[in-house]
This record gives C-alpha cells, sequence and structure tokens, in this order.
C-alpha cells in the first residue's frame, strides 16, 4: 500500500459537556495539527499517490469551514461534543466527499481508504480511518 501525507492547521473554540471533560467543559481555543494520509494500492499512471499540491489544497478547503469558528455557535455541531475524535471523522467524511465529486481529478479515483489525524499537542493526537 502506498500513501502520501499532507498536513494543515486549524484554529477552533469550542466548550465540551460532560464532567470527564474538566476544564475543557469551559469555553476554549484549540490550534490542531491536521494530517490527511491518502493510500491506495497501486500508483497512477504519473507513478504517484495523489497530486500532494491538489491534496493540501483540498484539506486546506475542508478546514477553512472551521477555521476560526466557535464550533458551539454552528448549527452543524448542535448538541454534539466537538471532540478531536469526533472532528477527525467529520474531516475525512468531508474530504471523501469531495473526493468522490472530482476535487482530487482523475488520480483520485484509486485512493483506496485515508486516514485523519489532529494533533492537539506535541504529546496527544485523535485519528479516524476509513475506506473511500
Amino acid at each position: 500500500m502506498f500513501s502520501v501525507t499532507v498536513r494543515d492547521h486549524v484554529m477552533i473554540a469550542h466548550s465540551l459537556r460532560g464532567d470527564v471533560f474538566g476544564p475543557a467543559q469551559r469555553l476554549h481555543g484549540a490550534t490542531y495539527t491536521v494530517e490527511t494520509t491518502f493510500r491506495r494500492p497501486e500508483l497512477t499512471g504519473d507513478g504517484i499517490v495523489v497530486d500532494i499540491g491538489r491534496a493540501g489544497q483540498l484539506l486546506h478547503e475542508v478546514l477553512d469551514a472551521l477555521s476560526y469558528r466557535n464550533l458551539d455557535e454552528q448549527p452543524e455541531f448542535a448538541g454534539m461534543n466537538t471532540t478531536t475524535e469526533v472532528l477527525a471523522q467529520l474531516v475525512a467524511d468531508r474530504i471523501t466527499d469531495r473526493i468522490h465529486s472530482g476535487a482530487l481529478g482523475d488520480g483520485g479515483a484509486g485512493i483506496s481508504s485515508l486516514a485523519v489525524t489532529l494533533h492537539e499537542s506535541p504529546v496527544a493526537s485523535a485519528s479516524y480511518e476509513r475506506h473511500v
């Protein structure tokens, strides 16, 4: 299996409901480094997994919809704890939807899976992996 990873970052604000979250129940900011790894069993005819520039642009566009927003105020997140794990899944699902709509061109057709990792600090991260 071949893979290519691109990185970007996003800054959000949110609060989390539940005693398990301690002080994170209060409104706070988070800056995530976000990695997306695209996987495919065979390289394209050009010898690549995916065009790195297009992959990076796609990640940036998906993150831009979240950037500098208070997620508690966004209707799409109503009643939801926007944990790092939940956000990893959301980013992966949105990237997959964009791949299916042709955002990566013909090269996107052979991508079999992707993984999204959100690094909340240098020592903690959460990931979500899915089939494309």
